[in-house]
């Protein structure tokens, strides 16, 4: 007679804390926030990593980066700690990733679009930059995940997004505004990993801040891509939960909301209990929302203009009144005490 089965909740959980076998791990925005604290943490859990890079690193330094480094220092770093591999490349050159890949067993993509609106975007077509969040969130990951699908040895895609369902949303718009519509093509990778042979695991953070506290028991997370009150969330928080998704089988093909519980201390102490308890996709994501993004910043745009017009006429109006009102008082005065005031006026501003 067979043994009985164990629940699939408890065998998630000694999955997580289980020894096992050590991964090697590739690791896209390695000098990012999230991409530094995953390496790290997989270091420290004895795994080793393989971290992609724009430019050479000459040395490796021990001295642990500040919180503010840029990304040479934080590479020169990274590439100094043990099991750490430097492939050089990036996530718009195929070639590299397939490369980076080569031996993987998971890959964590914590790269993102940093690129911010320009003038010149009104006249000429921004995705021709290499930096546009087209580029870096969509076609660069439809190449990571050809190259994990074609690796033979990657069995899990991380990826870190955030919520792109609600394109009305005024974050929504401010984002895709001001940054290029990182939101939309953002989302428009999620659809591509949904239909990818290589199990993915998506988690979308709340808002990301390295001054962020998180109290004891104050995590908080729902499978199926469900809702939660956003909050402010240390990145490293958010790189533990990306390296404990690599062993936790029930995490695969899952959407993930992650954040710090709306009270202090109403949530679970790690993310392993609460990893135990999700359950992959189940639910149809939509895959038609790129237009809808693409008209709430264009209607959304054209409100905060006008909004902006009213409010520089009110502004102007408002300033004419007070210069009608005191205008005919200062003509009155005598001619030295109206150029004395002139001079005085003109003394203040070349003080500032």
């Amino acid at each position: 007679m067979s043994p009985p089965s164990l629940p699939l909740a408890l065998l998630a959980l000694l999955a997580c804390f289980s020894p096992a076998a050590s991964l090697t791990v590739a690791v896209t925005g390695a000098t990012g926030n999230v991409g530094r604290a995953a390496v790290q943490r997989l270091v420290a859990d004895g795994d080793c990593a393989r971290i992609l890079l724009r430019h050479e690193v000459s040395s490796g330094s021990a001295v642990p980066p500040a919180a503010d480094a840029d990304s040479s220092a934080v590479a020169s770093y990274l590439v100094g700690l043990p099991g750490v591999e430097a492939v050089r490349g990036d996530i718009n050159d195929p070639a590299s990733l397939r490369d980076l890949l080569v031996g993987c067993d998971a890959v964590i993509a914590a790269h993102g679009a940093r690129r911010t609106r320009k003038l010149s975007d009104f006249w000429r077509d921004p995705t021709h930059d290499p930096a546009h969040a087209k580029n870096v969130n969509y076609e660069g990951m439809k190449s990571l995940l050809a190259a994990a699908a074609g690796s033979g040895t990657c069995k899990r895609v991380v990826r870190i997004t955030g919520k792109g369902e609600t394109p009305w949303s005024f974050f929504a718009i401010l984002l895709n505004g001001l940054g290029g519509m990182a939101k939309a093509w953002n989302y428009e990778g999620e659809c591509l990993m949904r239909a990818c042979s290589v199990d993915y695991t998506i988690v979308r953070p709340g808002v990301m801040s390295a001054r962020a506290e998180l109290p004891p028991s104050s995590l908080a997370l729902a499978d199926n891509g469900g809702d939660l009150k956003v909050t402010p969330i240390p990145p490293g928080a958010i790189a533990d939960l990306c390296v404990d998704c690599l062993r936790t089988p029930n995490a695969a093909r899952a959407t993930l909301t992650a954040m710090r519980s709306a009270e202090p201390g109403a949530g679970s102490g790690s993310w392993g209990q609460l990893l135990a308890g999700v359950r992959p996709d189940r639910r149809a994501f939509r895959s038609d929302l790129l237009e809808a993004h693409q008209t709430a910043v264009r209607v959304g745009g054209t409100a905060l203009a006008l909004a902006g017009l009213a409010l520089a006429s009110a502004a102007a109006l408002a300033v004419k009144a007070a210069l009608s009102a005191v205008l005919p008082a200062v003509l009155a005065w005598p001619l030295p005490a109206r150029l004395a005031a002139a001079g005085g006026l003109l003394a203040v501003g070349l003080l500032k």
